[in-house]
């Protein structure tokens, strides 16, 4: 096992993997930002639409 890992830890493209790995990794969470951002200004829309929709029902 030890061999293994030496070699691993040697190798050129084990670490080419493990950079996509990490640009992976960063790729994934900027989505996650973002979705996470997005989704709560739709959600302040559906608010927005919800009480001015209230407001309406209720003057009439």
């Amino acid at each position: 096992m030890t061999h293994f890992l030496r070699r691993l830890w040697r190798s050129q493209s084990g670490a080419t993997a493990v950079e996509y790995g990490l640009i992976l990794a960063l790729v994934f969470l900027a989505m996650v930002g973002a979705i996470g951002t997005f989704s709560n200004e739709v959600i302040k829309t559906w608010d927005t639409v919800t009480e001015t929709s209230q407001e309406a029902i209720d003057r009439s």
